[in-house]
């Protein structure tokens, strides 16, 4: 009984499960050609910072052949809520490699339930702070649609590793698109469930004062449906807890969504230029919508983007002064100097605003949340670009020699309010976010979104993703929309070896 690679390559998950559950190929099979793409993949993408053999090959031993996914296999992103027991978390920082966690989170106990042979985790930018995978401590991970590219971040390494098929799954979470920019940077299905539909217990109860949120990025829309029935559902001590669907999420994906009111908005909301081929292409996915009944038309929300902008980088600046300084606490002076100057200047910020301003701006949120809720009084979508521009060139956002000689020198003296003065750290903002504008209203709202892979730029060689927008609870309605999309379209969601 033989398993060639193109066939294990080809699969998604549900399909892989299928066979191993017919007996067409057995989940050793299964293993040995993850093995063999990761081999081969891994030296040109550097998608992986771990990996055991020996224990995905004791999963076998145990396998549950009766779990709806056993001996899939899957790589978890590098960050929490993804803790493995004797594994380590390290979340891309030096100072964390021997970070081990003594017992799984609830996200990685109902992987393992459902029947996943875990074998490794993925490369994150520092802290899952940026939109690309270029890590220090573990190197940058590189797209392996043209590895000259970045594949976004932060679960840049997850989606390198299932575009170039080593998995057809890997986990990922989503504090700012951290799920949707990767997967339109490497033409692939990447939904950011609704706030609290996913647990992250029992370490954590929230990350990023809930604007995060943890799924997958994958090649199917059955699978990212069928992911979420496994992973979605609070847990004991959960602080937000998501309404459960009526029905499971694979159900509702086949459902028929009626002719739906959907809002096209290709302008970027910090009003920076949107690249043409993504405008175009996302206006060929309305085009395509109309056709399939639903009325498309332009509208966008009465929101301040730039006010998001700002909301999104205190939050930043104030979590990262919170990691650097557990950091102090455990490993000292030393520790500190393990992590990058771009964590470290944010740190600086972060401890130079004082509580009252961390608080006003977590009363912004209320009022974005409100002015983006009112515009699902009038639709039942959102339609925008998830990027506005392709994924940038390995390198091509580091902070340039002479802005790093001068953060390096604010952060010797502590001298955060001069930083601030100095425009260095809004300059910074503006870089990361210009590039991605579209993504952070959908993290402090807590509604669902899901980036689809609708199209090809630059010379046909970089993804195109678009992203749809729907109010909380409503990952359902994505994905029937997401599954007549799949439906009537060509999606090439697999990297050529």
């Amino acid at each position: 009984m033989s398993f060639a690679s193109d066939q294990y390559r080809k699969m998604d998950a549900t399909a892989l499960a299928e066979s191993i559950r017919n007996g067409e190929v057995s989940a050793q099979q299964a293993l040995e050609q993850a093995w063999q793409q990761i081999d081969f993949w891994q030296p040109k993408l550097n998608a992986l910072v771990w990996q055991d053999r020996e224990r995905a090959a004791a999963q076998l031993k145990t396998l549950d052949a009766t779990a709806p996914f056993a001996g899939v296999p899957l790589l978890l992103k590098d960050t929490a809520p993804n803790h493995l027991a004797g594994a380590p978390t390290t979340d891309g920082c030096a100072a964390h490699r021997n970070r081990i966690p003594e017992r799984n989170s609830y996200m990685v106990e109902r992987l393992i339930r459902a029947g996943f042979i875990i074998v490794g985790k993925t490369n994150v930018p520092e802290f899952c702070l940026k939109g690309t995978t270029e890590p220090q401590a573990f190197g940058a991970t590189r797209n392996p649609w043209s590895t000259d590219h970045i594949t976004g971040g932060s679960s840049g390494g997850s989606a390198a590793a299932v575009a170039a098929g080593m998995v057809p799954v890997a986990t990922a979470s989503d504090g700012g698109g951290s799920i949707r920019i990767p997967a339109a940077y490497c033409g692939l299905i990447g939904l950011k469930p609704t706030r609290g539909r996913v647990s992250e217990g029992p370490q954590l109860g929230q990350l990023w004062d809930g604007m995060s949120t943890d799924h997958v990025l994958v090649r199917s829309v059955r699978d990212s449906a069928a992911l979420l029935d496994v992973l979605a559902g609070a847990e004991p001590g959960d602080p937000h807890h998501a309404e459960p669907p009526t029905d499971s999420f694979l159900n509702l994906m086949q459902r028929d969504p009626g002719k739906l009111r959907i809002a096209l908005d290709t302008r970027s909301p910090l009003g920076n230029e949107v690249d043409p081929d993504i405008r175009r292409i996302t206006e060929q996915t309305a085009e395509k919508l109309a056709a399939l009944g639903h009325t498309v038309e332009e509208a966008r929300p009465e929101v301040d983007g730039k006010l998001v902008a700002r909301c999104y980088l205190m939050l930043y600046a104030g979590q990262v002064a919170c990691e650097l300084e557990d950091i102090r606490a455990q490993h000292g002076a030393a520790g500190l100097r393990q992590t990058e100057l771009d964590s470290r200047v944010l740190a600086l910020l972060g401890n130079s605003f004082s509580a009252g301003d961390y608080a006003r701006h977590l009363r912004h949120w209320n009022t974005l949340s409100r002015q983006f809720a009112a515009l699902f009084n009038n639709y039942d979508l959102y339609l925008t670009p998830t990027t506005a521009q392709p994924p940038a060139r390995i390198g091509e956002q580091d902070l340039p020699a002479g802005e790093a000689l001068g953060a390096r020198l604010v952060t010797t003296l502590g001298a955060g309010k001069l930083l601030r003065a100095t425009g260095l750290v809004d300059k910074m903002a503006e870089q990361a976010l210009q590039r991605v504008p579209f993504t952070q209203l959908g993290n402090f709202c807590g509604t669902p979104g899901i980036s689809l892979p609708m199209g090809f730029c630059g010379n046909d060689k970089l993804p195109v993703g678009v992203q749809l927008t729907a109010q909380q609870g409503q990952e359902g309605l994505l994905l029937q929309v997401a599954r007549q999309l799949e439906e009537s379209s060509q999606w090439r969601t697999l990297a050529s070896a």
